[in-house]
């Protein structure tokens, strides 16, 4: 009913609106095809709030469908953390494919065409294919075997098929037009001799198909009606037509393209990410300083930021290069309402507070979250030996310092005010201990005479404080463009040499042991933090998802 027509807010849904008005199509059905030959990235991300989200938003289904036409490249390691990756985006897909699972279909496709004297078995080299492909401003040249008799063509194809020919030594091509200004209509290769095991159906095929072929047969043998892709393939939609238009497939996909996302200071290559892998580079594909969603996951970033990031973000056709600050800025956002606060010291000085007796310990309360206040406070223990941050304390402080020092009185977060009364160095003159006092009548942070303090700092108690190595992660690079760069060797040269900091022997609240594992906090005045997946209640490991702002200083 035309009450109930959904008001499109982008121009994918423009055309999904004009299909449905004109009977095109009577539903929506999208999919998300990733090749299982990597993990996520921050790029897939956009391509799956488009695909689930558009689906979601006109009561129509999305698939999932692993693209798994490269059997040298493809393993079930990668769909595992695929389907895990998407799930935790918090998309939900109506059926889980496989390209592979149209295998015997694609390979009829290509017999039919063969048949329609549209198809041809080439024997030329990759190389002479290549060069008789021609350049853009010069036609190609017809192959010596693009006449070949359509039977002989169905022999050879059918001998390929049977293992009778060594990988990469003989093609099958679509016979389409080696004059057309689109490269990709002259004769492309659509079967190709692959000796190779398949993940899923093993020895059974040593030919497989091209994507450009596999793809659009893919789609409409799903039942696709919309098939939405990046900005790349927008050349390559003649060629997806022109499939689907002389297989006289019925209730043809439609394919329309959207700009991909390009956030800087990353790299999004699955090549090129496998390489800073298996170099050594990072850690793995979850390194919190990869743009793998399973990197952004363990680092600490939301789901939910995340997909506001690309909502923020928007679908155009527009190219552009997106600040990675934005992105940090939306998991700030989150983190922010919702984070649990807590106190950590991630360089500590002890403080012994004189005039607290000894022996004494008491309980203060500090709020989990002030933007939650229905969550109430939390215990912690306060004495007469705490931690504080060192930079918190200076014998000669700087112009505008508001934190201890000598001349001024610092209040303690939820505890007392306190003044600095003496200090301890060691044999090289480093200070090891400051001794402070406490004014008894301002706990829980206020005077009742009314006098103002302008600095509030951190501390943790040293009876129950637990220690935690605290990784201090930044970007991985300092270039904007690290894709941009010739080759894969030369990304040592852009690598930001403070990408990460392990910083051990910090103190922690006591609580912070028995946090699950991706568990964020919001450790007050130092940033957003969680838990790592390697940490445990005896070695207690966390990650800086990212700082209270953008401290990031690129490479002049």
């Amino acid at each position: 009913m035309e009450d109930n027509k959904i008001v499109a807010s982008n121009f994918i849904e423009e055309f999904i609106n004009e299909d449905l008005d004109q009977g095109v199509y009577p539903y929506v059905q999208t999919r998300f095809p990733p090749e299982p030959n990597g993990y996520l990235h921050i790029g897939h991300a956009k391509a799956i709030c488009i695909d689930f989200g558009t689906a979601e938003k006109y009561g129509g289904k999305c698939n999932l469908r692993l693209d798994d036409t490269n059997p040298t490249k493809e393993d079930v390691e990668y769909v595992d953390a695929i389907k895990e990756d998407i799930k935790w985006l918090g998309f939900e897909w109506d059926n889980v494919y496989f390209a592979s699972d149209y295998f015997d279909f694609i390979y009829e496709c290509a017999l039919k065409l063969i048949d329609k004297g549209l198809a041809y078995v080439d024997e030329l080299s990759a190389d002479q294919i290549r060069e008789y492909r021609g350049t853009l401003t010069e036609a190609g040249k017809e192959s010596p075997y693009r006449n070949r008799p359509i039977e002989e063509t169905r022999d050879l194809f059918k001998r390929m098929t049977e293992g009778e020919f060594e990988t990469g030594s003989i093609v099958l091509r679509a016979k389409i037009d080696m004059a057309s200004p689109n490269l990709n209509m002259r004769d492309p290769v659509i079967y190709r001799v692959l000796k190779a095991t398949h993940h899923r159906t093993g020895d059974k095929w040593c030919v497989y198909p091209m994507y450009d072929f596999a793809h659009p047969l893919s789609d409409t043998k799903e039942g696709v009606t919309h098939s939405l892709c990046s900005l790349e393939f927008e050349n390559h939609r003649p060629l997806y037509n022109w499939f689907l238009e002389k297989l006289e497939l019925p209730q043809p996909s439609r394919q329309i393209e959207f700009a991909r996302m390009n956030v800087n200071y990353t790299l999004t290559s699955k090549r090129k990410c496998l390489k800073l892998v298996n170099d050594g580079i990072v850690s793995g594909w979850n390194d919190p300083r990869m743009a793998t969603l399973c990197g952004m996951r363990r680092r600490g970033y939301p789901a939910s930021a995340i997909r506001t990031f690309c909502e923020k973000i928007g679908v155009s056709k527009a190219y552009s290069v997106i600040d990675y600050a934005l992105l940090e800025s939306c998991v700030r956002d989150e983190l922010n309402i919702n984070a649990e606060r807590a106190m950590a010291v991630l360089d500590p000085l002890k403080v012994v507070i004189d005039n607290y007796p000894e022996g004494k310990s008491e309980k203060l309360n500090v709020e989990i979250n002030p933007n939650k206040p229905e969550l109430g406070t939390r215990e912690i223990t306060f004495s007469r030996e705490i931690y504080i941050e060192r930079s918190d304390f200076e014998l000669v402080p700087p112009p505008k310092y508001f934190r201890l020092c000598p001349e001024k009185e610092v209040r303690l977060k939820s505890a007392y005010f306190v003044k600095y009364a003496s200090h301890e160095t060691d044999e090289n003159g480093n200070i090891t201990v400051v001794h402070v006092t406490y004014d008894p009548a301002t706990k829980g942070g206020d005077s009742p005479d009314g006098r103002k303090v302008k600095g509030t700092i951190h501390w943790v108690n040293t009876g129950d404080a637990v220690d935690a190595t605290v990784n201090l992660y930044e970007r991985l690079f300092n270039v904007e463009n690290p894709s941009d760069e010739e080759g894969v060797s030369s990304f040592a040269d852009n690598l930001n040499p403070d990408s990460l900091k392990v910083i051990t022997g910090c103190k922690c609240e006591p609580f912070i042991k028995d946090a699950a594992i991706g568990t964020t906090y919001q450790f007050m005045r130092q940033g957003y933090f969680c838990i790592d997946e390697t940490s445990t209640p005896d070695n207690i490991v966390i990650n800086r998802t990212v700082a209270l702002k953008d401290s990031f200083t690129p490479k002049k």
